[in-house]
C-alpha cells in the first residue's frame, strides 16, 4: 500500500528548495513513480494555449498534445474531475501512448481556481486505483496546489 502522507511530506519537503512549479512537479512524478506498485507512467499534462501540453514525467515517451476533452486526461481537464477508469480500452476515445497501460488516473491540478495542469497516472494492471489511491492522490494534489500558488 502506498503510504500518501509520507509522499505529501517528502513533497513539500524537496519543495522547500525552491517551489517551481516545473521542478516540483518533476520530483512529484519520480515520487509516484517508483512508491506506487504497478504502475508504468506518471506525469503531467500543462494547460498551455488551450490544450494540454506534457510537462514532467517518468516512464516511456508520451503524447505531446491532448485537446480539452479528449481521452481521459482531456476530460478530466474539460469536466474538472477526477477520473479513474478500470479499463482504459472500454474508455471512448482514449489515447493510447502505451499499449501496455490498462487503467489510469487523472486528477486536475489547479491554481486561482483554474485548471492549470492534469496529474496523470497509468497502470497495467486493470482496476490498479483502488478507493484508498483516489483519496490519497486527491490529498496529495491539494497539497501539490498550495506549494504551486
Amino acid at each position: 500500500m502506498t503510504d500518501y502522507p509520507l509522499m505529501i511530506r517528502q513533497m513539500e519537503a524537496l519543495a522547500e528548495i525552491s517551489a517551481d512549479r516545473i521542478a516540483v512537479m518533476a520530483n512529484v512524478s519520480a515520487l509516484l513513480y517508483h512508491a506506487m506498485e504497478n504502475v508504468n507512467w506518471a506525469g503531467f499534462y500543462l494547460v498551455k494555449d488551450g490544450a494540454l501540453l506534457l510537462g514532467p514525467f517518468q516512464g516511456k515517451v508520451a503524447c505531446v498534445k491532448i485537446e480539452k476533452g479528449r481521452g481521459v486526461c482531456g476530460t478530466a481537464w474539460a469536466q474538472d474531475r477526477v477520473q479513474v477508469v478500470d479499463d482504459v480500452h472500454a474508455f471512448p476515445g482514449h489515447i493510447a501512448c502505451d499499449s501496455a497501460s490498462n487503467s489510469e488516473i487523472v486528477l486536475p491540478i489547479h491554481r486561482d481556481g483554474a485548471v492549470i495542469a492534469v496529474l496523470d497516472i497509468d497502470s497495467p494492471v486493470p482496476a490498479r486505483f483502488s478507493k484508498a489511491d483516489v483519496e490519497g492522490l486527491i490529498n496529495l494534489a491539494a497539497a501539490l496546489e498550495k506549494i504551486i500558488e
